[in-house]
């Protein structure tokens, strides 16, 4: 990696020269990024993506976050003699895994992301599904995906019945960048854990979004032989998903990611996250990293 202290001012600006097509055809427009993975729990991904999010708000471009929270649930469900069991990608959430899901995303580790976007020199407000009536949500009934005939009670993790983004957009507008917690919450005022690439996918289309990037753990979907698919149309995603090459936690990535392409969202990206300022090379150069998916 070049240490940005060794690059030639005139280098430096002929890369910054390089954004400006970029900057301008996004000007305006709203990203909303699925913040996972290595690049929140690694302090110096942290602090890259930070970084990125609030140069993107400068440069006029909207960011919206939505996080999860994977490895800091199981950590916290440890502490408690508890451990977490997952169907289909989705983790299993009875009442007491429902408490702790609450406060580790929406106490620790949304604080955690708007801390660090606010050091970074930016505003950033952390919301639940709650806050404005954000997220509306009702139990979701999981089909087997093999005998879609039974479907698998998983607790209380939720499906979402409506978005609401007027809470989002008066953030933006204000110059505020929105850092959103994937809870929902149902008609009887009860709590549902929602899978935060499903929430990405589903905000990303009710925003009309310009891009939904997901940062991941991987460099993108990969094929059987362990090679990068860069260009994925909704017909070859139902191949991989046929013959099992998508599976496990990839399955609500990819089928959110599909969703917002399906439903307006210019292009989806299934980024590495543990490329340093992954998210600045995706949006702001031509260079392409990870996977984009196309609705056609």
């Amino acid at each position: 990696m070049t240490d940005a202290a060794s690059i030639a001012p005139r280098d430096k600006a002929e890369i910054l020269a390089q954004a400006l097509p970029y900057i301008r055809k996004f000007h305006g427009k709203t990203m909303v990024i699925k913040y996972g993975g290595n690049a929140m729990t690694d302090p110096a991904l942290q602090a890259d993506f930070a970084e990125d999010v609030v140069l993107l708000k400068l440069v006029g471009i909207n960011p919206v976050v939505v996080h999860g929270g994977g490895p800091q649930i199981e950590t916290a469900l440890k502490r408690l003699g508890k451990t977490g069991t997952f169907v289909q990608g989705m983790r299993v959430t009875d009442a007491e895994t429902m408490e702790v899901v609450e406060w580790v995303l929406a106490g620790e580790v949304q604080q955690d992301i708007v801390g660090l976007i606010n050091q970074a020199g930016g505003k950033a407000v952390g919301l639940t599904g709650r806050d404005g009536g954000l997220i509306r949500a009702r139990k979701l009934q999981l089909p087997d995906r093999d005998d879609p005939s039974r479907f698998h009670d998983v607790g209380q993790v939720g499906d979402i019945v409506s978005i609401d983004p007027s809470v989002v957009k008066a953030l933006q507008d204000d110059q505020f960048i929105p850092v959103i917690s994937p809870l929902g919450f149902g008609e009887e005022n009860e709590s549902y854990n929602i899978n935060a690439d499903v929430v990405a996918g589903k905000l990303a289309t009710v925003l009309t979004a310009e891009k939904l990037v997901l940062l991941t753990n991987t460099p993108g979907v990969l094929n059987k032989a362990g090679e990068l698919l860069t260009d994925l149309s909704a017909r070859e995603i139902d191949a991989l998903f046929a013959d099992g090459t998508i599976s496990g936690g990839m399955l609500p990535k990819i089928e959110g990611a599909l969703d917002a392409a399906k439903s307006g969202v210019n292009s989806v990206h299934i980024i590495d996250g543990r490329v340093p300022h992954a998210l600045l090379l995706e949006i702001l150069t031509d260079q392409a990293f990870g996977t984009m998916i196309r609705s056609s």
